[in-house]
């Protein structure tokens, strides 16, 4: 059953704070917080827990302002969604500033929105500074409390007034997504057009501009009546190219985004060449252990190019990412958009499998009779037994006589046979070697040197003995 949550939006003119109160509200930093004027651009939602009940609280851009990049109409196009979708509106003031022109052209677009009106003076750091809020009831607001974000003051009020204007009340959470997906990518790639299409709504504005998104931006969606959570991020450039504070924010917050995802789709322009930046989120997804695929956007473009040439190319870029499947849409037409969802559930399974321990060793043992260890440090590299320690992602433990002894390249190829003969064809694993302490130790470590005069010999006793602990 679908839980319906009230929305709340925050609204004001520009640079009265309200994605610090966005953020205050919501306990942790999502918005970005700049004195630049402008910075927010889409809605950002997130869920606020008041007592036993959640709403959805929404951050929107400044009224009024005069975007740099001329995206002034599609901020007002959100913030007029965020309002129509709203049960009660949070309109923040400066009360520091006092009542500027600006507020009073705000107060008398709300005055004909016939919703619960909270007007929510911050910037009231201490006690002294409340008298001064007397005089934004002239905006003809019955309802004005005095907050400041930044010193934490009277949160819990503005929260139970807040409650107490709520027509429609739930009191459960809503059912967590099944699936996060991260939307990574360089500028203007088709990640909003594709977060739109998944959500079957205007849900981020999508802009030629390039940098148009800024922050990251959770949007739920259902699909089979199913619950998913799409992170739009910022498009991400090299870190010496990034001109400012509001770049700087929006390249962490994308890596955050990356790290709380359960899947990552790395987004390439089919009409541009790989560039360095997405080596390099290639190169942070792999560290982070995500399932990923590769999403090949604008593909209408280049056909009749056959998708193998393109496949070829991006196998040959990402050598180390040789697992990950590659996905070929055309976002705006909403091309394969679906199949793209339908794969990264796949992979999420994937990743949360679990396999018997007898069956992992039975691999293991297979691929060292298969192809044994070298000699390390003239030492024979020992595998006593191998266990799976947790998932999403699988995490393989192998306990031997010491991790030293297995270089990168034998890892990769014991990788490569799990994720083969395991049904973890298409994700990361995370392999840890431990040293096993034994009674015996010293003796099962021997070291060893093979006879030069009877190296068939030798060979043939160390793949037999390879496997003679497990």
């Amino acid at each position: 059953m679908t839980v319906t949550v009230p929305v709340v939006a925050i609204v004001g003119r520009p640079n009265v704070g309200k994605s610090s109160l966005f953020n205050w509200l919501a306990g942790r930093r999502i918005a970005i917080v700049d004195p630049t004027a402008g910075v927010t651009r889409d809605r950002i939602a997130t869920l606020v827990p008041i007592h036993s009940h959640y709403i959805e609280l929404v951050d929107t851009g400044g009224i009024g302002i005069a975007d740099v990049d001329n995206l002034t109409e599609q901020i007002e196009r959100q913030i007029a969604l965020a309002i129509e979708q709203a049960q009660v509106i949070l309109f923040v003031v400066d009360g520091r500033a006092g009542i500027l022109g600006l507020d009073e052209e705000v107060a008398e677009r709300l005055r004909h929105v016939p919703k619960p009106i909270l007007c929510v003076v911050n910037k009231c750091d201490t006690e002294a500074l409340d008298p001064q809020a007397a005089e934004f009831y002239k905006l003809g607001f019955d309802d004005v409390v005095c907050v400041s974000a930044q010193q934490d003051r009277n949160r819990a009020k503005l929260l139970c007034l807040l409650q107490e204007r709520l027509e429609t009340e739930t009191s459960e959470m809503p059912a967590p997504p099944v699936l996060k997906l991260a939307i990574v990518g360089r500028r203007n790639t088709g990640k909003s057009t594709f977060i739109n299409c998944l959500a079957q709504s205007e849900r981020v504005i999508v802009s030629e501009v390039p940098g148009t998104t800024r922050d990251s931006i959770d949007v739920r969606f259902e699909r089979d009546g199913l619950t998913f959570l799409a992170i739009d991020t910022a498009g991400v450039r090299k870190k010496k190219s990034l001109q400012n504070d509001i770049e700087f924010y929006s390249l962490v917050r994308a890596e955050r985004s990356i790290r709380r995802a359960d899947v990552v789709l790395l987004f390439l322009d089919a009409t541009q060449r790989i560039s360095k930046v997405d080596k390099q989120l290639a190169e942070y997804i792999l560290e982070q252990h995500k399932p990923a695929i590769f999403v090949v956007n604008k593909w209408d473009r280049m056909t009749p190019l056959p998708t193998s040439k393109m496949g070829n190319y991006i196998r040959a870029t990402f050598p180390s990412l040789d697992f990950v499947p590659i996905a070929f849409i055309t976002a705006k037409s909403g091309k394969n958009v679906h199949a793209v969802l339908n794969l990264a559930q796949h992979l999420h399974k994937q990743a949360s499998a679990r396999v018997s321990t007898s069956d992992l060793n039975r691999v293991l043992r297979q691929a060292l009779e298969a192809t044994p260890p070298p000699l390390r440090q003239n030492r024979r590299p020992k595998l006593y037994y191998a266990t799976q320690a947790g998932t999403n992602p699988p995490t393989i433990v192998l306990f031997t006589n010491g991790p030293e002894l297995f270089d990168h390249t034998y890892q990769r190829y014991l990788l490569k046979t799990i994720r083969d003969r395991l049904h973890f064809n298409d994700v990361p694993i995370r392999l840890y070697l431990r040293r096993r302490q034994r009674p015996d130790q010293a003796a099962q470590e021997e070291t060893i040197v093979p006879s030069a005069k009877e190296p068939d010999r030798a060979e043939k006793r160390r793949k037999s003995e390879v496997w003679k602990d497990i």
